[in-house]
């Protein structure tokens, strides 16, 4: 058996006394500088067909267009790899939410606009993912459809299965889904165009100085 380097460790919950944070060279301030714009976490919750995706990624479409540099977590692409091992239990939902604010505190670290597209049922969990970045760059961006909308659209027939038990624990359905009380972009996709729903997140934006036309 080869030499373990660290012999002598005390571990506190799942945490090691031996992982120390390692400060960068490069500050977060210089990056902003760089980029041109303030980093900041657009987070699209809503139900299953309410078009957080789609929104988001026409939101990312324009940011990129204006020179911002940005990022879109998806929420079916992320648990295709590094949430691959997570179920759609609450335990595991609430894990899922947890990863995903780990990760986009990173981005917000790197200077970057970063959306992530999850339904994040859970009020207390987007809260959490709130508290663990400074102060105003959480941005909840509720994608407020009625759930009849969401059923007629259903894209990936996930509706239809859950009302046939096919599918267990689906938000809307048989797991709950706690709306935003305060976010700060309401966005309707059942009453404006995904440009006009785009548009709105664009001008919230560019009224709070993150990014300039």
């Amino acid at each position: 058996m080869s030499d373990v380097p660290y012999k002598n460790i005390d571990v506190i919950g799942d945490k090691s006394s031996d992982v120390v944070w390692h400060q960068a060279s490069v500050l977060t301030e210089q990056r902003v500088s760089a980029n041109g714009h303030k980093p900041v976490v657009l987070w699209y919750t809503g139900l299953s067909g309410s078009g957080k995706s789609t929104v988001a990624n026409a939101v990312d479409k324009m940011l990129f267009d204006l020179g911002c540099k940005t990022y879109v977590l998806d929420g079916d692409n992320v648990r295709h790899g590094l949430n691959g091992d997570l179920s759609f239990t609450d335990v595991d939902r609430i894990e899922n939410i947890r990863r995903i604010g780990e990760v986009a505190k990173l981005f917000v670290d790197a200077g970057l606009i970063v959306s992530t597209a999850f339904i994040s049922p859970f009020l207390a969990d987007r809260q959490m993912v709130r508290d663990l970045l400074p102060n105003g760059i959480f941005v909840e961006v509720f994608i407020d459809t009625p759930i009849d909308v969401c059923e007629s659209r259903d894209p990936k027939g996930l509706y239809k299965k859950a009302r046939s038990g096919e599918i267990k624990n689906f938000t809307g359905i048989d797991s709950a889904y706690d709306m935003p009380l305060s976010p700060e972009i309401h966005v309707k996709t059942d009453l404006a165009s995904i440009e006009g729903c785009a548009s709105q997140v664009v001008d919230y934006l560019v009224e709070k100085g993150i990014v300039a036309r």
